[in-house]
C-alpha cells in the first residue's frame, strides 16, 4: 500500500482508523530577554545619535528591572521607534510624560542680575513670604522695571522698589527653574558661604561684601545709622563702611564676617564713593528694614 506523506500542522485534526486526532505543537522557547550589557549598548547608540532625535523625545535610560530600554516622550511618540531602531536599539518601552525637563540653575547673592531694560546689579538675599519667592536687591534697581534675569535665565519681575529715602527692593521669583539658595558668592575668594539668619549693623563689625563687578571685598563698618545723599535723593538711617565697590555691584550682599562658611545678613549695597583699586566708601541699606517691611524670611541655612 502506497503510504501518503503528510505535513503536521499545528490545530489541523486527523483522521486515523475512524478518529478525529489533533496534533499538538511542539514547545517553542520564548526569546530571551536582552542583557544588560546589550541594553546599555543600546543606550550609547542613541546617545552618540542624540542631535537626530524626534523633538518630543526628553530622555532614555536602561530599567534593569524590566529588561528595557526605556524612552522619555513629551508629546507625540510618532517616528520615535522608528529613530531608535535605526539606531540598533528595536525592543524600547515608550514612557510618556506630563513635562518636559528643564535645567534649574541656582539664585546666589552676589551674582549678577540683569533688566530687560539692559541694566546690571546684583542678587543681595533670597526671601520668601509663605510659598512666594523674592530676591531682595537695591531699590534704585528694581526701580528700573522689566524682567530680571540671573546667570541660568530669568527670574521674574520688580514686586516692589522703595527710593530714595531708602534703598530696597524685591524681585518675585516666577521661574520654577530658578532655585532659591541661602548661598552668598565669594568668588576668588573661596567657597559659597551659607546665611544663617539676618544680623544689625554695629560700629567696628567686622563686615564682606560680594557683588558682580568686584567680587568679594571685606572691612568694617565705620558707623551704623548715616544718612547719604545722591542726587536722586537722600537715604536715611544706611551702613556706612569702608568697605570698596563699583557701578553693577548694586544690591548685593553685606553680611558679617564669616565663621567657617556660614555668615548673617547686614545689607544691600547701595552707593558710595571711590573704587576697588584705591579704596573708597560704601553706603548700605540694613536688611532686617527689608524683611519687616515686606513680611518675608531670609532663605537660610
Amino acid at each position: 500500500m502506497k503510504r501518503t506523506k503528510t505535513a503536521s500542522v499545528v490545530g489541523i485534526a486527523l483522521m486515523a482508523a475512524g478518529v478525529a486526532l489533533t496534533m499538538t505543537a511542539p514547545a517553542t522557547a520564548a526569546p530571551a530577554a536582552p542583557t544588560v550589557a546589550e541594553l546599555s549598548a543600546a543606550q550609547s547608540s542613541l546617545d552618540r545619535a542624540s542631535d537626530t532625535r524626534p523633538s518630543t523625545v526628553v530622555g532614555w535610560y536602561v530599567d534593569e528591572k524590566s529588561k528595557s530600554l526605556v524612552v522619555d516622550v513629551h508629546g507625540s511618540d510618532k517616528g520615535v521607534a522608528n529613530w531608535a531602531e535605526d539606531l540598533g536599539a528595536s525592543d524600547i518601552t515608550i514612557n510618556k510624560v506630563a513635562e518636559a525637563p528643564k535645567p534649574y540653575w541656582n539664585i546666589i547673592g552676589g551674582q549678577a542680575i540683569r533688566t530687560s531694560a539692559g541694566s546690571r546689579c546684583s542678587a543681595g538675599f533670597n526671601a520668601r513670604s509663605g510659598s512666594t519667592r523674592y530676591v531682595i536687591t537695591a531699590g534704585h534697581c528694581t526701580a528700573i522695571g522689566g524682567t530680571w534675569s540671573g546667570s541660568g535665565g530669568t527670574i521674574g519681575t520688580a514686586a516692589g522698589s522703595s527710593f530714595p529715602t531708602n534703598d530696597y527692593g524685591i524681585i518675585r521669583v516666577s521661574s520654577s527653574s530658578a532655585a532659591s539658595t541661602a548661598l552668598v558668592d565669594r568668588y576668588s575668594s573661596g567657597s559659597d558661604v551659607t546665611v544663617t539668619g539676618a544680623a544689625t549693623a554695629t560700629n567696628g563689625m567686622a563686615v564682606c561684601r560680594s557683588g558682580s563687578t568686584t567680587g568679594w571685598h571685606c572691612g568694617s563698618v565705620t558707623n551704623p545709622s548715616t544718612t547719604v545723599c545722591y542726587s536722586q535723593g537722600c537715604v536715611y538711617q544706611v551702613i556706612r563702611t569702608n568697605v570698596c565697590a563699583e557701578p553693577g555691584d548694586s544690591g548685593g550682599s553685606l553680611v558679617t564676617a564669616p565663621s567657617g562658611s556660614t555668615v548673617r545678613a547686614v545689607g544691600l549695597t547701595s552707593g558710595g564713593s571711590g573704587n576697588c583699586s584705591s579704596g573708597g566708601t560704601t553706603y548700605f541699606q540694613p536688611v532686617p528694614e527689608v524683611l519687616s517691611v515686606y513680611g518675608l524670611t531670609l532663605y537660610t541655612g
